[in-house]
Order: structure tokens, then C-alpha cells, then sequence
């Protein structure tokens, strides 16, 4: 149960056991960093991060719920209210300390300062990368990669990032075929099986929400590298730094993102994400089948982001610095091949849109693609998708470091 503490900048919590998962922690310390609230933690210690700017729900029993509202208050269901009462001033990203998640989720976690102190960390660990050498700096932990879905950049840049990093990997590619799921175990059985094998999980599931109920239930960290239709937060990472390196700025930018926009994950995280900076206009230009779903321009609205729906790809292209091309995705589709036919193929970037594209903007994809960037389109310099998938690389060996050890 929850206790006041005598520090008037600060209210802790403590667990009874670990079936309560209150807050995941048994010496939780909440405190008010600038704009965003953390929970320092013990080496046994789980937090939630919440940004000041978001609605965020952990996933906790109900009768721990606690809920962040927009006037900073942490809202415990029985509605006791505990609040900071002092904001500390101290820096938020100090060598040496411990990372501000401990899991990563969804997009909603992220604010522009963590998210400038990540890419500032990616630099780094490439030129960790292009060292010969390497690094030893996770030497002794062990990731476990649990992936119900198939998977080519996600998986293995994050198994080349551990071991860059000089960790050591534990890997199932298809573990919705082979793994006891097959058999019937819960996704929570099974996390709290492998946790014991492994110092960080990175999950990927066809369901979604699947991650969050993954690190409501685990002690390690946990990295949603895609759950279902949900989100995808890591390639939203890895995307907006793309668009920093290759534009040389996030703020007043025009971002199209085309295609498959309902069933997405990568773009729902990505428009989480570019929320964040000033003066940012999205284009939406998909087929009406898989536009973009309401919850989202709801969303960018809340933000003061601006929006528009267009059908005309060519159009839109040649007024944006990033155009964002997704495939239409066939297994999101059940049965329904007649409407995955009427989608696929309506929108193409070809040699065409990039006539019509400027000489700075580039060409997005989070990859694999189909038919709906043509080959040609490859040798230009504003084809960056490639790029893109190696920069996946350097994000998430700063996210096992950050995860792991901390800043």
C-alpha cells in the first residue's frame, strides 16, 4: 500500500509483494524532473516514465490504477492524491546515472529533451560501431529476443547492437510457432520464464497492448519492437533521427506519410513523436480503406499539430522535406483480400514523384517494401530508406546502454 513520505519533494511507495506490481518497485521514489515525472529505482527497481505532455495509464492491477492527467497529478483509483511538492533542478541526464524508462513502450514516453539525449547517445555508439574493437560496456548481460512475428532489420540490429555492445543474445524467430504459446502458455507465463534466463526482453507481438501487459509483468526491462497494429516506438525513434540527420532539423518541417496508415504501427508512433516539435505539418495520403485512424489526427490536433488528408501523392511530394512510404500490409487483412487489393498498388513513388520532389527532401520506408518504391528510385541520393534501416542499429545499441546501465 501506498505510505506519504516525510520528504516534501517527493511521496514513495512500497509493495507488499510482488503480486500487487503496484508500481513495480519496492522503493519506488517519484520526483519531478523539469516537465516530466520518473521513479528512481533501487538495482530491483521497475519505474514508468511519464510525460508531462501525454496521457499515460500504467498497466497495473485495478486497484493500484494510476492515471496522469494533464494538471500533473498521479491519480490512484481510490483517489487518494499524491503530488510533488517541490520540483528538483538538478540536470536530467548526468553520466553515470540511471535511464529515466525503464521500458520502452510506446512514443508517448518520449519528450524532446530524452529524446535529443538518445540521439546524442546513437552518435556516439556509431563511432563505437566503426571501431574494429567494439565495445565491452554490456559484456556480462543477456538479452532474450522474443519475436511472434516475422522480422529481418528489428531482430537482427538488435541482436548486432548487444553484441557490439559485448552482450550476448538469447533469440527465438518465431516463437508464435515455436514456443510453449504453441501450446497454450499465456504471454505472461512465458515472460516471467524467460526473465529469469535474461537481463533485458525486446518483444515483438501480433497483438497489441501485448508489450504493455509484458512490462506490467516482468522485473527486466522490456522493448515493444512491434505489438500487432499497435506501435512501434523504437523505429519512431530511429526515424526521427534519420529526419534530423538527413534534413538537418525536426522543427518546421512537412512530413507525407503514405500508404498503409490504418494498420501502421510505424507511422502511429512516428506522428506521436513529430508531435513534439514546433511547426511540423503532416500530409496523410493513403487509399480510403487504410486511412489513417481517428485517434491520431485527434491527437496531432490536441498538439496544435497541423494535418491534411490528400489524394494526391505528386502533389503532396512536392511540398514535403520527408516523404514516409509504408507497404500495404497483406496479413493485416484476414480475409478480406478484396479490400487488400482495392489498397495495394494505388500509391507509388517512382522516378516521377521524385521529379517533382525538392533537391533537399528525401524518401522514407521503415522496410521490407513491395512494389511501392520501384528499384530505380534507389540510386538516388534522396532515397534514404536504407539508411534509415542502419541507423536502426545505433538507437537501439543507446537504448540497451541506457536501459542497461544507464547515461
Amino acid at each position: 500500500m501506498a505510505t506519504a513520505s516525510s520528504s516534501l519533494s517527493a511521496c514513495t511507495l512500497h509493495r507488499a509483494s510482488p503480486a500487487t506490481k503496484a508500481l513495480r518497485g519496492y522503493n519506488s521514489l517519484f520526483r519531478c524532473l523539469y516537465l516530466n515525472f520518473s521513479l528512481k529505482q533501487s538495482a530491483h527497481t521497475k519505474s514508468i516514465f511519464a510525460s508531462a505532455d501525454s496521457s499515460y495509464s500504467l498497466a497495473l492491477p485495478k486497484d493500484k490504477l494510476i492515471h496522469w492527467e494533464e494538471g500533473g497529478r498521479f491519480l490512484p483509483r481510490n483517489r487518494i492524491q499524491r503530488r510533488a511538492l517541490e520540483t528538483e533542478k538538478s540536470p536530467l541526464f548526468v553520466e553515470g546515472n540511471g535511464f529515466q524508462l525503464d521500458d520502452v513502450i510506446e512514443a508517448q514516453q518520449f519528450d524532446r529533451d530524452i529524446l535529443s539525449a538518445i540521439f546524442e547517445v546513437a552518435r556516439e555508439m556509431e563511432k563505437i560501431e566503426k571501431k574494429s574493437s567494439g565495445s565491452q560496456i554490456l559484456k556480462g548481460y543477456l538479452m532474450a529476443t522474443l519475436f511472434y512475428e516475422p522480422s529481418t532489420r528489428t531482430r537482427l540490429s538488435f541482436e548486432s547492437a548487444m553484441k557490439r555492445l559485448g552482450g550476448e543474445v538469447l533469440t527465438t524467430e518465431n516463437a508464435r510457432e515455436f514456443s510453449s504459446s504453441a501450446k497454450g502458455e499465456t504471454l505472461e507465463d512465458t515472460i516471467r520464464t524467460v526473465e529469469g534466463y535474461s537481463d533485458i526482453i525486446v518483444l515483438r507481438h501480433f497483438e497489441s497492448g501485448a508489450a504493455r501487459r509484458a512490462a506490467a509483468t516482468a522485473g527486466i526491462p522490456v522493448i515493444n519492437a512491434g505489438d500487432g497494429p499497435g506501435q512501434h516506438p523504437t523505429q519512431a525513434l530511429l526515424d526521427v533521427y534519420t529526419i534530423e540527420r538527413e534534413i538537418g532539423k525536426l522543427d518546421g518541417i512537412k512530413v507525407g506519410l503514405v500508404g498503409d496508415l490504418a494498420n501502421g504501427r510505424t507511422v502511429r508512433s512516428l506522428a506521436y513523436l513529430l508531435s513534439k516539435y514546433q511547426n511540423v505539418k503532416i500530409y496523410f495520403v493513403s487509399p480510403e480503406v487504410v486511412k489513417m485512424k481517428g485517434d491520431i489526427k485527434e491527437f496531432l490536433t490536441s498538439k496544435g499539430v497541423e494535418w491534411e488528408e490528400s489524394v494526391d501523392l505528386m502533389e503532396v511530394a512536392s511540398k514535403c522535406d520527408v516523404v514516409y512510404q509504408t507497404r500495404i500490409q497483406r496479413e493485416r487483412f484476414g480475409e478480406r483480400t478484396d479490400l487488400y487489393e482495392e489498397a495495394r498498388g494505388k500509391y507509388i513513388v517512382d522516378t516521377d514523384v521524385l521529379g517533382v520532389m525538392q533537391k533537399h527532401a528525401v524518401i522514407m520506408h521503415p522496410l521490407p517494401r513491395l512494389d511501392e518504391i520501384t528499384v530505380d528510385v534507389d540510386a538516388d541520393p534522396r532515397a534514404a530508406y536504407f539508411r534509415q534501416a542502419k541507423n536502426g542499429l545505433y538507437i537501439r545499441m543507446a537504448l540497451l546502454k541506457l536501459l542497461l546501465v544507464g547515461w
